[in-house]
């Protein structure tokens, strides 16, 4: 895994999730609608991309 990244994108608003759900997003960099965040592929970041993944678009 050669600096091998990620873009995390949130595409939907988290009004109305969970508590906890908005603390994922806001831990992977993310703020309002549109927001992007190149992060490390790592087994963490790729969980709490997987719990949010309703609210988020990945590439890469």
């Amino acid at each position: 895994m050669a600096d091998n990244k990620i873009k995390v994108t949130l595409v939907k608003s988290v009004i109305g999730t969970k508590q906890d759900h908005r603390a994922t997003v806001r831990g992977l960099g993310l703020r309002k609608i549109n927001s992007s965040a190149m992060l490390e592929d790592t087994p963490a970041v790729r969980g709490m991309i997987r719990k949010i993944a309703y609210l988020v678009k990945v590439e890469g």
